[in-house]
């Protein structure tokens, strides 16, 4: 529990209206699937991801926190945003955009 309480405090710096972690993964990566060479390329983003709720709507959110820059994936859980699992991938696209991955190194609740 005392890890949970580091990793909210270390969240609210980003987001001070985070107010609970629902759920997290330690390691993931992020991929955009390139529907010309029809490969996954990598975002250049890998770290824990986070799901959590917030005091302001929208109420539910996902971050990537990037251990390889400060640049992390921060996103609303819209009505927007469509998934799929597929594996290896927890398969995202917002407004018919690109299809984005989500690949998880260890097994985790889905």
């Amino acid at each position: 529990m005392m890890e949970q309480g580091i990793n909210l405090e270390r969240l609210q710096k980003i987001d001070n209206r985070i107010i609970e972690i629902l759920d997290s993964a330690t390691q993931v990566s992020l991929y955009k699937f390139n529907p010309k060479s029809k490969e996954w390329e990598r975002m250049g983003i890998e770290g824990t991801l986070f799901v959590y709720k917030r005091s302001e709507f929208p109420y539910y959110w996902f971050i990537i926190v990037n251990m390889l820059s400060t640049a992390n994936l921060i996103k609303p859980l819209t009505y927007e945003l469509e998934f799929q699992l597929q594996s290896p991938f927890l398969l995202y696209c917002e407004k018919k955009d690109f299809i984005y991955g989500i690949s998880f190194y260890e097994k985790c609740l889905l």
